[in-house]
């Protein structure tokens, strides 16, 4: 009679194969996926360089040598019923523009005034009104060209009396206080009023350049009552 750990040991032993036996293998799905799995690493870093490979064709490249796309004629921003000045180093307030519309043109950096009024103030305190229909004015407003019945008075020194200058186009140089104009031109003082084609004037050499056809009416000389 066997004992009970015989007959354990016995069942835990596999059976010897026997030759001639046949060998049932796993069924194709059991294999298919064993080989799979067997593969699996180097399929996934295959997926992995293929989609980055996508990523680096396909994103954008910031172009740092892109040379930008020049700006258009067209104003990037308007002002309407508006007041600008423009102060010196000091402080001291060198030129006021206000108009009925401003338009700026980035491209230049110019402005387009409607209806401009400008007062400007030199440094010697004394002061000049300009008015006209339309005027083209540098970013700083240190250059102003006046078109249409442009009128420019400059305020007189003590005892004298202010010079105006009209015309239809007036060439406005603040800083620099001139005022020039290759289109027939007027200027008078008190009693005194001269036409030219064209002229130029430089306030601080106290010089007045006419060219062209020039007329001239000078008020007469008084003399001094004793």
């Amino acid at each position: 009679m066997s004992t009970a750990a015989e007959i354990l040991t016995a069942a835990t032993v596999p059976a010897p194969t026997v030759p001639g036996d046949r060998v049932v293998s796993a069924p194709w799905p059991a294999r298919l996926l064993d080989a799979a799995s067997a593969y699996l690493p180097l399929l996934l870093m295959a997926a992995l360089a293929l989609g980055t490979w996508w990523l680096v064709k396909n994103t954008p490249l910031f172009d740092m040598d892109r040379v930008p796309a020049p700006l258009r004629h067209e104003p990037d921003y308007t002002m309407s019923q508006f007041m600008v000045q423009r102060f010196a180093p000091d402080g001291a307030m060198r030129i006021q523009i206000e108009g009925d519309l401003m338009r700026h043109y980035p491209d230049t950096d110019t402005l387009e005034i409607d209806n401009p009024r400008i007062r400007a103030l030199a440094p010697d305190g004394r002061v000049t009104l300009a008015t006209a229909r339309s005027a083209l004015s540098n970013g700083d407003g240190s250059e102003v060209q006046l078109s249409g019945g442009a009128h420019v008075v400059r305020e007189a020194l003590a005892n004298g009396e202010p010079i105006e200058f009209r015309g239809e186009f007036l060439h406005y140089f603040v800083n620099a206080e001139r005022l020039t104009s290759h289109l027939p031109v007027s200027m008078k003082q008190g009693r005194t009023e001269v036409r030219a084609d064209t002229f130029a004037f430089d306030n601080l050499s106290r010089v007045v350049d006419f060219k062209g056809r020039v007329h001239a009416a000078f008020a007469p000389f008084r003399r001094a009552e004793k």
